[in-house]
């Protein structure tokens, strides 16, 4: 498997925004295990998202989806930076087929 971890911080009172966004288009990508957006409770405008795939190859892939490309752009304007980006090798888990 192939999984991503992230924390984006958006721009100031535009986080439910960006959130909308990010899970805009998350039903429909081949190889998606799991897409987890979440908030960080201890800050107002910081947004974590988890990620686990068949492969790298199909997280690679979802980019182009014309959905997910789309999303991407909308959120853009609203992310003031990214504070990790970070890929994992999940080995399973509730939810995860190992």
């Amino acid at each position: 498997m192939f999984g991503m971890l992230g924390k984006f911080r958006s721009l100031p009172g535009q986080r439910d925004a960006l959130v909308a966004l990010l899970l805009e288009c998350t039903a429909d990508m081949p190889g998606c295990l799991s897409y987890v957006v979440a908030l960080d409770p201890a800050d107002a405008d910081a947004i974590w998202v988890t990620e686990a795939w068949t492969d790298e190859a199909s997280h690679a892939a979802s980019l182009a989806i014309p959905a997910v490309k789309q999303a991407i752009a909308k959120a853009m304007p609203l992310i003031a930076g990214v504070d990790m980006h970070q890929k994992t090798m999940p080995v399973g888990g509730y939810g995860l087929a190992g």
